[in-house]
């Protein structure tokens, strides 16, 4: 009878227990909200605005009908843009993001076929179908170049007595776009000087 008595409490006490549990009281649960009710709130991720490059314009582009068919590129550059053998004309072309367009700038860097003398330097801007002429500069010797979203122009300058291979003065000037046009943002000048036994120049900036 004692037997019997201890195996029916037990029994009982398990009931309780489970009955306890299925109620929602003190047992377990999956984690989650404390009320049904409540919505969970993930924080969205930050996403970074894109920074990619302008695509670059269409295969069609020639940079010497830009230049040839430019009213603000001056005759003398016109007429001395021939090609130095066959086809091959002596014209650098640099496609980049510089006016922040919807398709890339083109620069383009004009040098003469005997000694590649920059003689003029341009740049293009994509408005619709057409590009327009938005930077120019022709006083040789002048190199333009693309350098993280800026045009560089490097110009060179001849003091009295000056080798055509050694200029005695570098100028290098940063333009950065700002309201439709190019501002000049930056510039150093290095002056070169005679090295012992006339060969190359030392430099010396300020």
């Amino acid at each position: 009878m004692r037997a019997g008595s201890t195996a029916v409490a037990v029994l009982a006490a398990i009931g309780l227990l489970l009955t306890a549990c299925s109620a929602g009281g003190s047992g377990t649960r999956d984690e989650g909200p404390a009320n049904r009710g409540e919505t969970v709130v993930s924080p969205s991720p930050t996403v970074a605005p894109s920074t990619s490059a302008a695509p670059a314009p269409a295969a069609d582009v020639d940079p010497v009908q830009l230049i040839k068919n430019d009213p603000k590129v001056s005759q003398s550059v016109k007429r001395e843009l021939q090609p130095c053998s066959a086809d091959d004309y002596p014209v650098d072309v640099s496609y980049g993001n510089l006016t922040g367009g919807s398709a890339s700038d083109v620069v383009v860097n004009v040098m003469a076929c005997d000694d590649a003398v920059g003689t003029g330097t341009y740049v293009y801007r994509a408005e619709g179908k057409k590009y327009q002429n938005v930077f120019q500069d022709e006083e040789p010797p002048v190199y333009a170049e693309i350098d993280q979203g800026d045009l560089v122009v490097t110009k060179q300058a001849y003091q009295k007595g000056d080798p055509v291979e050694y200029p005695s003065v570098e100028d290098v000037i940063t333009y950065h776009w700002t309201t439709n046009r190019f501002t000049e943002t930056d510039r150093h000048r290095t002056h070169y000087g005679r090295a012992a036994g006339g060969d190359a120049p030392a430099p010396t900036e300020n």
